[in-house]
């Protein structure tokens, strides 16, 4: 199974995603975390994630890039958190040598969903805000939109979450 949660920034998606998670049983979880710990606001969230995760059994894996290099355990239940982080890593590191981000993305998802029972993929609405931003940005942005819109037609189940409501949208 596959399901795309997206929503704005603190509509509580990652919560909510979490609680699914749990649904799931007794199987293994994993985490895989995509925010590179690379400022003090970063850590601080990162941290908060952390807190809201204690107890909750998941295997955390730090994953910025190549979900194609990760191999799970089998029927595992997997959270990855989240989709836009994992997008802009890859369209901005430094050490970028992704010709398509979009396929690479796209093909790093059906990696992760071919090793597990569930995946559950946190991404987030970029374009609601309504203003412009500079063409790296804007082109991120349409990255992101792409990826979201392919993801949603592969997947189960697409919800958004709007101030904690989550809204089922497919």
């Amino acid at each position: 199974m596959l399901i795309l949660i997206t929503g704005g920034s603190g509509s509580g998606k990652s919560a909510y995603a979490e609680q699914l998670v749990l649904e799931e049983g007794d199987a293994v979880r994993y985490y895989i975390a995509t925010m590179p710990p690379y400022d003090e606001e970063c850590r601080e969230k990162i941290l908060k994630h952390q807190i809201l995760r204690a107890e909750k059994h998941f295997q955390t894996i730090e994953c910025y890039e190549n979900l194609e290099g990760l191999t799970l355990d089998a029927g595992a239940v997997v959270l990855l958190e989240c989709l836009s982080n994992l997008t802009a890593n890859i369209c901005f590191l430094e050490k970028k040598d992704w010709t398509d981000p979009v396929t690479a993305i796209l093909s790093g998802i059906r990696h992760l969903q071919k090793q597990t029972k569930t995946l559950i993929i946190v991404t987030n609405e970029v374009f609601s805000d309504g203003s412009r931003c500079d063409l790296a940005t804007e082109d991120y942005k349409s990255v992101l939109g792409t990826v979201n819109q392919q993801i949603s037609e592969l997947a189960d189940r697409v919800i958004e979450v709007v101030y904690s409501i989550p809204l089922q949208l497919k």
